[in-house]
């Protein structure tokens, strides 16, 4: 620890001037139909080239979820609550059992993302618009406030809009300035669809009439409240126009008010209106530039608090892509993965195969790096998932015969697993929420912190050691069965969850001691007992009956560099090992055939065991699974990929401030080259 701090001093003389850390770095995108994240991180806009979404882009939120009626014959009864029917201990991965997959694929599928709305610039005459319409597109995101302005022509006439969303309310808002308004050649239309699995321009089904119903009301001039019934979801919607420009009239209204709302500027050159979205009725409304001025005040005081990273005196003609897709990520990670759940893989651009659920293995990519960044705020309410699900993590341990709490796969609110084979014996989401608690108590040393994370740690680690099987002979407990974070199949004693499981068993007696509690001997016998890290020819394996980890099974996520990595170093594990075997995954890996995380994954590696070479150009690689597009999002998976972002934020905080017993020099996992100059301020040091 000692190193890692006085490290933490040792950044920069003078202030980063964050302003223009930040403008360097603009989004200007000139594509009609891309999508630009406009969010708060509960809520987010996806706003295309237009200001609107015309052609593309989702209105989605942390709260907003649907599902679908039962198939026919199944009960809510009938639902197990864990999403398995499996009983008693695991043996191999999970089976449903025959005459249940209409309810596998109904478990699967629900509960979904919800696309809450569309809104869309439309022609008054009903002629359709198309992107080659749009001509002379300008388009600028302003990260330091959040507002994104479209300018360019259409009809032969000028258009500009702005739109940016509210911190802390789940709204958008728009001015819209066009002679086409005041002739009365354009106007807004809200869109509200039936809920659909697709995710193409935009999530939902907007031709579908049945499932769903609008009930519209108009309490005030300029005001238009709506209740949307979707199955049995509700939600509300509320349109505000000022009072100038008219208030917005209904559309569509011979299908019981569902189709398009539509808002009329009524001769005038500028319509300016909010849109907000929630789960209980609206109160009062902010205007336009109410919303602007929050929006401003929000981002300003997110780039100007938390850590920062400056890399623009660099010789390595490398640091502004690299520098560039720290300030993005950053940017939607605030935007997209700070609210009330953890993230989805595509965050709220869209849905993903997995139905906008999250992956509580992936929770972790998603906002470790909030910790090293000093904004842990932004998290503490996604992480309250571990307090809501306890009892059904109780609840699929007790149905599996083992003790604590076994923490779900694939989830949404209700925290019940999406049906998959390895649900169960995917091992390496296990010890995560130790490793939050730790964060958190690293940042918050109080009794407090002990208190707020005391049972989850001790639930979690009940399971930890319960999980391992003895063999009667030797006395050595196994994870079996094992699958390792690559998923490459089912085995034993995989490389990375070992070395977890010792790291969390050792680090929640360490909790039980901080509170005044003795130790659990169980779990000391475990973790003294654990089988030995796999290891061949010096280097680590994938597990011990996975002889081909270097030839055969070179793709996919190298579990190996995760041992003193994303782990700090552990009691028994050889550093020359790790070494070597970070230079042996770099050689041979096939980094076509990966995900987003693992670039920083094996950037964290090779900076904790010497080769910050490697955890550069690890970051920078090459590889259609490592592009981060115009607007910052890693497209290393399901595109976006928010998970790629969450990790190279880490891994770079983690390179510039040091970690717990870093070498004593400024910026321990870049290169001591003379080429980088890493400036930074903020920042905490990982574990």
């Amino acid at each position: 620890m000692v190193n890692a701090m006085s490290n933490a001093t040792n950044n920069t003389a003078t202030a980063i001037d964050r302003r223009a850390l930040v403008a360097r770095h603009a989004i200007t995108w000139n594509d009609v139909c891309g999508r630009l994240a406009l969010g708060n991180g509960e809520f987010c806009f996806g706003a295309d080239g237009t200001g609107l979404q015309t052609f593309a882009g989702n209105t989605m939120s942390h709260w907003g979820w649907h599902s679908f009626p039962l198939p026919t014959g199944w009960t809510p009864e009938q639902v197990p609550a864990t999403g398995t029917f499996q009983l008693g201990r695991c043996l191999g991965g999970d089976v449903f059992p025959p005459g249940t997959d209409a309810i596998r694929t109904w478990m699967f599928d629900n509960p979904h993302r919800l696309n809450l709305g569309r809104l869309q610039l439309r022609r008054t005459d009903g002629r359709m618009l198309v992107p080659a319409d749009i001509t002379d597109l300008q388009r600028t995101l302003d990260l330091w406030t959040g507002l994104q302005t479209s300018r360019y022509r259409l009809d032969g006439q000028s258009v500009m809009i702005e739109t940016c969303v509210h911190p802390t309310l789940d709204l958008v808002a728009v001015r819209l300035t066009s002679p086409l308004l005041a002739n009365g050649a354009l106007e807004i239309a809200l869109d509200l669809p039936y809920p659909a699995l697709s995710n193409d321009a935009w999530v939902g089904d907007f031709e579908r009439i049945d499932g769903h119903s609008t009930q519209g009301s108009q309490s005030q001039p300029g005001r238009l409240d709506l209740l949307r019934r979707v199955d049995a979801t509700v939600y509300h919607v509320a349109l505000q126009v000022a009072t100038a420009a008219g208030a917005p009239s209904l559309r569509g209204p011979a299908h019981g008010g569902r189709g398009a709302w539509k808002v009329c500027a009524h001769g005038n050159h500028t319509l300016a209106f909010v849109c907000a979205f929630a789960a209980q009725p609206v109160g009062p409304l902010p205007s336009f530039a109410e919303t602007a001025r929050a929006s401003v005040t929000r981002w300003e005081q997110f780039w100007m608090t938390g850590g920062a990273i400056d890399l623009s005196a660099s010789r390595d003609p490398r640091w502004r892509e690299l520098e560039r897709r720290l300030v993005l990520s950053q940017y939607h990670m605030a935007a997209q993965s700070a609210g009330s759940w953890p993230a989805a893989e595509t965050g709220l651009l869209g849905l993903d195969p997995w139905r906008g659920q999250f992956h509580m293995e992936m929770v972790w990519w998603h906002v470790a790096h909030y910790a090293l960044w000093d904004r842990w705020e932004l998290t503490e309410r996604a992480l309250c998932c571990y307090a809501r699900f306890a009892t059904a993590a109780r609840a699929l341990a007790e149905q599996l015969g083992y003790k604590g709490m076994k923490w779900q796969k694939s989830v949404g609110p209700e925290g019940r697993s999406a049906p998959w084979v390895g649900n169960q014996v995917l091992l390496w989401k296990q010890p995560h929420p130790i490793f939050f608690a730790e964060l958190e108590y690293r940042l918050r040393p109080t009794r407090a912190t002990l208190d707020r994370w005391a049972d989850i740690v001790q639930g979690t680690a009940e399971h930890m050691a319960d999980y391992p099987v003895k063999d009667a002979t030797s006395g050595r407990y196994s994870l079996v069965p094992a699958m390792p974070p690559s998923e490459q199949g089912i085995t034993r004693d995989t490389v990375f969850d070992l070395a977890y499981w010792r790291w969390g068993l050792a680090k929640a007696q360490e909790w039980r001691q901080r509170r005044g509690q003795p130790r659990e001997p169980q779990w000391d016998e475990v973790r003294e007992n654990l089988a030995p890290l796999p290891t061949r020819d010096g280097v680590f394996i994938h597990s011990a009956e996975w002889q081909d980890t270097y030839s055969k099974r070179a793709f996919e996520h190298p579990d190996m560099v995760g041992v003193l990595g994303m782990l700090p170093a552990l009691e028994g594990v050889d550093a020359d090992s790790a070494q070597r075997t970070v230079r042996k995954v770099w050689e041979t890996w096939n980094w076509n055939a990966c995900w987003g995380w693992d670039f920083p994954w094996m950037a964290m590696a090779a900076a904790r065991t010497g080769e910050p070479e490697i955890a550069v150009a690890a970051l920078l690689q090459e590889s259609a699974r490592n592009q981060y597009d115009i607007a910052g999002l890693n497209a290393g998976g399901p595109c976006p990929y928010l998970p790629g972002n969450g990790g190279l934020l880490y891994a770079v905080a983690m390179m510039a401030a040091g970690w717990d017993g870093a070498p004593p020099r400024h910026a321990p996992g870049f290169p001591d080259n003379g080429q980088w100059t890493v400036r930074w301020e903020g920042l905490k040091p990982a574990l």
